[in-house]
């Protein structure tokens, strides 16, 4: 891979020569072109000047501010942005250490592999990346890329340090009218079999983590040009409609799941008893109250231990937390 930037790491009076990778690879993803329906030509976006309506070269475009909410734009030079008074320019200076759950996730933005730059850079590199294994803190900082200055965040992952580029706090827009405007109230055998769905799903395969959209998309495009009918493999079947009964449908889903890896309606592994032989039903659903309730219990417990720690341990909040703030490690 070929390096998109190269700055510094400014830890204390700690400096490492880095050079940034990218990690994601948007090219693989589905991508399609505009195109005239009546012909199939392509339709592209070409740069025309708004003054006098031509079209301009690559070369001959830069960038400009426009101040307020006016018409007026202000030309800007690569020059006039290198001299920027900026110390993140050249260098990513952490601000703080802080636990990694302290990140708001909606903050997240593209990732970036760090490599070491300079053969003096490998000691202060691998400290850097074992004190925060040690201690299990992230690195917060600020760093200016692209012609903008951004916040990062600076983790360890499989032995190298991994820069995630974090959006500004107030770009994070406010949930107005996301949140419900009354309350529902749930029953506790409703969240209990909620659990018990949630208990069904079992461990990420690789065929999840597969994109089939692409593929259908590809074997789409092949059959248009071999003139043929698509060849699609059989895939799960959509819900159909709203649901009306909720109960009678976390049931059907939690047997739906256990059916799907060859497991019969009771679990996997569990065989039938004395009781099971003659049972209606009743015997199942008295044995999966009582797992609820269970479950319940140790969630409550597990909650109530958690508040406790957080209540001790970080007195700020997630969103406070990735505005930069120091924080005693």
């Amino acid at each position: 891979m070929r390096p998109t930037a190269k700055f510094s790491i400014s830890f204390g009076l700690v400096t490492i020569p880095v050079a940034a990778y990218n990690a994601t690879d948007s090219s693989a993803a589905v991508s399609f072109v505009r195109i005239h329906t009546a012909d199939g030509g392509r339709v592209r976006n070409q740069p025309v000047c708004s003054l006098d309506g031509t079209e301009i070269p690559p070369d001959e475009i830069g960038r400009g501010y426009r101040p307020g909410d006016g018409d007026t734009v202000v030309p800007l030079t690569d020059e006039d942005l290198e001299a920027l008074p900026l110390p993140t320019a050249k260098t990513l200076t952490i601000l703080a250490f802080v636990a990694g759950g302290d990140i708001d996730p909606l903050q997240m933005g593209k990732g970036y592999y760090l490599g070491v730059d300079t053969p003096a850079a490998l000691k202060p590199y691998v400290l850097l990346r074992d004190a925060m294994e040690r201690h299990q803190r992230v690195g917060l900082g600020k760093i200016a890329l692209h012609g903008r200055e951004t916040l990062a965040m600076i983790r360890p992952m499989e032995g190298a340090l991994v820069m995630q580029v974090l959006l500004w706090p107030h770009q994070i827009r406010p949930m107005d009218g996301v949140l419900p405007e009354r309350e529902v109230e749930v029953a506790d055998k409703e969240v209990a079999a909620a659990e018990a769905l949630m208990d069904s799903f079992g461990e990420l395969s690789e065929d999840d983590v597969h994109d089939h959209y692409r593929e259908a998309v590809e074997e789409l495009v092949a059959a248009k040009l071999a003139h043929r009918e698509p060849e699609f493999a059989a895939g799960a079947e959509r819900p159909a409609g709203e649901v009306m009964d909720l109960m009678a449908a976390l049931q059907d889903s939690v047997r739906a799941a256990r059916r799907s890896r060859g497991e019969d309606e009771e679990g996997k592994g569990r065989k039938e008893g004395k009781e099971g032989k003659g049972d209606d039903g009743a015997g199942r659903a008295r044995a999966s109250e009582k797992k609820g309730t269970r479950t319940r219990k140790k969630a409550t417990a597990a909650t109530k231990t958690a508040a406790g720690k957080t209540t001790a341990e970080k007195p700020a909040t997630k969103r406070t937390a990735s505005r930069g703030g120091r924080r005693a490690g």
